[in-house]
């Protein structure tokens, strides 16, 4: 193993922390083998878990009577989306999707929807993608993918997008495998497992905070992927600066004794940062670090109103365009930086050089 200087942009997210590799999950569920071919092929091209979800009734013939059974399923899920009955059951799942940072999703098309078993995994798991990065495969015989990538989008709302979905039908089903290695090389991959730090930014002065482990404060990471946030915030009892976000997170309010620096979120829309003390139920988003309650008010502008405020992922651009990694002899490299298997065909990166296959 030697370093060498790999310009690849993907990569420069490994700059902002030093947490361990992150970890790919390859998660299907496969009726006619179409899914599980398709996930075959694409292990090939990455390392990756995978994960199969299985119904809990065996045997069922959803395709019997022009797809009777499972029109009746998808039905059900439209009638209540919202209510875990409308679900069919489906396998225990022991794998911990909170070990993984980037997820591919693998379903089949039934009548224009996401599969009903997927969609049931992914409404029980769905939430728990929030701030990873996530890809979407669809598997149909002719039909347009949009109602699946719809049914993905209500399931999954908080996910970072690694790219465009994947539509293999049984027109393109011969070119499978080389179309997952084009595919492949336009996603974007976490590859670092650090998501403890945001910034926030005053009248030109970066601060960092150490976030919360909460939900809201992952779907705040999301959404941070997409760029920096700014909100309007004014002082209030003189203990806090606050205002709304202009989107919504999920809450886990618990009493809280807040802290000079504790950042918090309020009737799951408002984002309180105290500069004073105050108790209340609030939900966890974080905390700025390293700086005093007097440091904080001077900062924060206490008493002020109209306070602009920027949070971001990053405290300000590396100006770095390429980065030291080490780099396995004899071991392939998506254009991305994913570690490869064996892959078949693509543009690759090996002991240095860019492969085409």
């Amino acid at each position: 193993m030697r370093n060498r200087l790999i310009i690849i942009a993907a990569l420069l997210l490994s700059l902002l922390s030093t947490g361990a590799s992150a970890k790919t999950l390859v998660t299907f569920y496969s009726y006619t083998n179409n899914c599980r071919e398709i996930v075959t092929a694409l292990t090939k091209q990455i390392d990756a878990d995978v994960l199969e979800i299985k119904p809990t009734e065996k045997g069922l013939k959803y395709d019997a009577n022009g797809y009777a059974l499972g029109t009746q399923l998808l039905n059900a899920i439209n009638a209540n989306p919202n209510d875990a009955s409308s679900y069919p059951a489906i396998d225990p799942v022991t794998t911990s999707i909170d070990d993984y940072d980037n997820i591919i999703v693998v379903t089949p098309l039934w009548w224009s929807q996401m599969a009903a078993i997927m969609q049931t995994f992914l409404f029980n798991y769905g939430q728990q993608m929030a701030g990873k990065n996530v890809g979407l495969i669809v598997s149909s015989a002719s039909s347009g993918i949009s109602g699946v990538v719809a049914d993905y989008n209500r399931l999954v709302p908080n996910a970072i997008s690694m790219g465009s979905p994947l539509w293999i039908n049984n027109g393109n089903r011969s070119r499978a495998e080389s179309m997952i290695a084009e595919w492949v090389e336009t996603l974007v991959f976490k590859t670092s497992t650090d998501n403890t730090k945001m910034y926030i930014t005053i009248d030109g002065q970066t601060k960092s905070i150490t976030l919360a482990d909460t939900q809201a404060a992952k779907e705040l990471v999301a959404r941070l992927q997409n760029g920096p946030v700014n909100v309007r915030l004014n002082s209030s009892g003189d203990f806090e600066i606050w205002g709304a976000l202009g989107f919504s997170l999920t809450t886990s309010n618990q009493q809280i004794n807040a802290q000079p620096g504790d950042i918090v979120l309020y009737n799951g829309s408002n984002i309180c940062i105290f500069y004073g003390t105050n108790s209340w139920s609030y939900t966890r988003l974080g905390k700025i670090d390293n700086m005093s309650a007097g440091e904080l008010r001077t900062f924060l502008k206490a008493g002020e109103t109209g306070i602009n405020v920027t949070l971001s992922l990053t405290s300000g651009s590396t100006g770095i365009t390429g980065v030291n990694v080490n780099i396995e002899d004899n071991v392939y490299y998506s254009l991305s930086g994913q570690r490869m298997g064996n892959p078949a065909h693509g543009v690759f990166i090996k002991d240095g050089k860019k492969i085409i296959k």
